[in-house]
């Protein structure tokens, strides 16, 4: 096969991914745009020797799970890849990603794999608590305009995006005043080839519990002109100054839960977002909201998982795995800010949290301290070192675990870490995990010796219209 051949194939299978797979005389195409079920004409992209890659042009015959996709950027951007499948269907192709890396990367008996199923949404919209939109230049526009949105699939081309199916619908609002307030003060966007410009991105955090929105730009440098003026086109108030910019921008009313507005400065090249210093503007540094009972202080850099509604049901699932009777002593390896850790000292003796940064070791410190609870303890430092030299800090020495947490970033544990899990020899094991391949590798290696059994592994869809999924799975010590 040649780039651009145009071929008819039917889909009969899903990458991880989100791509369709289709077969022409014993050739494999991964084709994008495809569903499985559907008939589709599709065009060569990129062909290699035993498959090639392909792009939908037209559908032929749709699939029975295919829908209109409410979002009109959703094959473009780079972000919901399932949103022409149906939610039902969604579901059923997380469940089989995550039964397919059990079973092919743990070498698990799928026959009495303890799989459960996936715990859904009832309305899988507006659920991310948080935004982070790049802004460039308008390549369309013959002089330089200011663009956002998101990024198209493996590019940095950003898809202009004015409001995001899966964002609060307030983040469109202060989207369109952001950018107002750029074009008529003439604030130019960075610009990632040249390194030259000022505006990178606009973060935007909400508080799901609490109503609080932070808006925070992250720019180039720390002198911006003009931010009162920004300042009074969000808030539209006495409090934050004149309204003259916003009558000269044709807007009218205030943005309802705003309470922190910030400055992010990063002037390093790369992609990397966020840089290391925030400059409070108005208001805190910080929003606040609440989950799982707890309080929890939110700043433009924390870590906060981004659909508030399914991380509760996430954690419930957790804490039922630990099976916590208050006797235990409890260890929370990569604690974070302290989520998990602050949910599981309301039902253990003591929870021990190590997290290698330091800053969201004192964000854990502190969300400890605001919520009153004086039995979890939070130290930094790599787990897979701390654990074995047998105490977290000089004369602080590190207790028998009774059950141990995890919940490792994307790439899963390191080996020593599992090494030191099982040197700790709990009697339970619950792992919390982004990414099903990982998981598994990792399950495969704690029960390789056979002294823990796999007990449950509940997938939770905390990120619907796109290919993730999380789990909780639970080890018990034979």
């Amino acid at each position: 096969m040649n780039k651009n051949d145009m071929i008819q194939t039917t889909i009969d299978d899903m990458t991880n991914e989100g791509e369709g797979i289709g077969h022409v005389d014993g050739f494999t195409l991964f084709v994008k745009d495809a569903l499985p079920g559907d008939i589709v004409e599709a065009r060569i992209t990129r062909p290699k020797k035993t498959y090639a890659y392909a792009r939908t042009e037209r559908i032929l015959v749709p699939s029975d799970d295919r829908c209109g996709a409410p979002c009109i950027n959703a094959r473009r951007c780079g972000g919901c890849r399932l949103q022409e499948m149906t939610y039902g269907a969604q579901l059923a192709f997380k469940e089989k990603k995550v039964r397919d890396a059990l079973t092919r990367i743990g070498g698990f008996d799928g026959e009495s794999l303890p799989l459960q199923h996936v715990i859904g949404m009832e309305t899988p919209f507006r659920y991310r608590n948080k935004a982070q939109y790049p802004i460039g230049n308008d390549a369309r526009s013959k002089s330089p305009s200011p663009v956002a949105g998101f990024y198209a699939g493996r590019t940095h081309s950003i898809i202009p995006v004015s409001d995001c199916l899966l964002a609060p619908e307030e983040y469109a609002d202060i989207l369109d005043r952001f950018l107002k307030w750029m074009n008529k003060y003439k604030i130019p966007a960075y610009d990632e080839t040249t390194g030259k410009g000022l505006v990178r991105h606009l973060l935007i955090r909400k508080g799901f519990s609490s109503g609080q929105i932070l808006v925070c730009p992250v720019v180039t440098r720390e002198k911006v002109p003009h931010m009162q003026e920004l300042l009074d086109l969000l808030h539209c108030s006495e409090q934050a100054g004149s309204p003259a910019c916003s009558e000269q921008i044709n807007i009218s009313g205030a943005i309802a839960g705003i309470r922190s507005v910030c400055l992010n400065v990063n002037s390093r090249r790369g992609n990397v977002i966020m840089g290391d210093k925030t400059i409070p503007l108005y208001g805190d540094p910080w929003i606040e909201d609440q989950l799982m009972g707890l309080t929890f202080r939110i700043s433009p850099r924390s870590f906060y998982q981004v659909n508030p509604a399914q991380t509760e049901v996430l954690y419930t699932r957790a804490l039922e795995a630990a099976a916590l009777t208050g006797s235990e002593v409890v260890y929370d390896l990569y604690c974070g800010i302290g989520t998990i850790s602050l949910c599981l000292a309301k039902e253990a003796r003591q929870v021990y949290g190590v997290e290698i940064v330091p800053d969201a070791v004192r964000d854990a410190r502190q969300n400890a301290e605001r919520n009153g609870i004086s039995n979890a303890h939070f130290y930094a430092g790599a787990a897979e070192e701390v654990v074995p030299r047998g105490y977290f800090e000089e004369n602080v020495p590190c207790p028998k675990a009774d059950v141990v947490v995890v919940d490792p970033p994307r790439k899963g544990c390191a080996e020593s870490l599992l090494t030191t899990i099982l040197q700790m020899n709990p009697s339970r094991i619950v792992y919390v995990s982004c990414d099903p391949a990982t998981l598994a590798r990792d399950l495969k290696y704690l029960c390789a010796g056979g002294t823990y059994r796999l007990d449950c592994v509940q997938p939770v869809d905390l990120f619907p219209q796109t290919t993730h999924v999380e789990n909780v799975a639970r080890l018990s010590r034979n």
